[in-house]
């Protein structure tokens, strides 16, 4: 295995949290690897430094790039949803907490990845995004004081999430509104994401009355085509959580994550439908 082999499952997750794509971080792996093959290693002392120093770089360039695209995207954003494995129960990984990092600047989201998830030394980070020390330990406060602000400290444990999730899907499928509304916390908001592309609310739709109605009402119907009867609901890892895969007419058409609140109830449900952003789950 070369160096940057070693190195490259690394190097997608420093860009996946700090871009929230997975396409656009393979993206910034694969620039890292030719700027890697054009540099003159005799004089890389750390190859793990190195490499975490140019994916970071280009992710931020790319984000940069990208901000424009997300002002402008139709009806809300939300961040590729990739397919994980059980040992990867991380919050800092879900959904949730990436959709907080969106709101953080280029740089603040680029400290606190290397920082808080991955540990890198300040002087390390300093160098990644050619800041001084006393600049990145800055940003880090910032950026901490602005998650801990947006995003509750609470992580509910794995068994809790499957049964809720379990309860759910068998609510909504069989359009129990009243099974959805014990689920849901009073000021629960639903995410839907289809970027203008397939049929998806275009605003939050909050409050548990109105987000029990919504999710009973569209399974009863037909979507894109595939009739309620054929499509399949599969309960998956996604994005370090317990979360639905939704396929049908041979293609994955949705995902669905939750995240809840300390008394386990359902405070957001994320649903991602836009088909350029299911590429990475299609995939596996």
């Amino acid at each position: 295995m070369t160096v940057f082999d070693q190195h490259r499952r690394l190097l997608f997750a420093i860009a996946y949290r700090i871009l929230g794509s997975a396409t656009d971080a393979e993206d910034a792996v694969q620039e890292a690897w030719l700027k890697w093959s054009a540099a003159d290693r005799s004089e890389v002392a750390d190859p793990k430094a190195y490499l975490a120093r140019i994916v970071t770089n280009q992710a931020m360039d790319q984000l940069r790039s990208a901000r424009h695209q997300r002002e402008t995207y139709v009806g809300p954003w939300l961040p590729e949803p990739v397919l994980t494995t059980e040992d990867v129960s991380k919050d800092d990984i879900s959904t949730a907490m990436l959709v907080v990092l969106e709101t953080l600047g280029p740089l603040e989201r680029a400290v606190f990845v290397l920082r808080e998830v991955f540990d890198f030394p300040y002087g390390e980070i300093a160098a990644a995004v050619d800041r001084s020390e006393d600049a990145v330990r800055q940003a880090a406060h910032r950026a901490r004081e602005h998650v801990r602000a947006r995003r509750p400290r609470f992580v509910a444990d794995r068994r809790r999430q499957r049964d809720v999730t379990d309860r759910f899907l068998a609510a909504a499928t069989g359009g129990d509104i009243n099974g959805l509304m014990q689920l849901l916390a009073p000021d629960v908001t639903l995410w839907t994401d289809g970027g203008g592309k397939v049929r998806q609310a275009r605003k939050p739709v909050s409050g548990a009355a109105r987000v029990a109605a919504w999710m009973a009402g569209v399974s009863q119907v037909p979507y894109e085509g595939i009739a309620p009867a054929d499509m399949r609901a599969e309960v998956v890892e996604l994005n370090g959580t317990v979360g639905v895969l939704f396929t049908g007419a041979g293609r994955v058409v949705a995902t669905l994550t939750f995240d809840l609140d300390e008394d386990g109830l359902i405070r957001e449900i994320f649903n991602m439908a836009n088909p350029d952003k299911l590429r990475a789950v299609t995939r596996g």
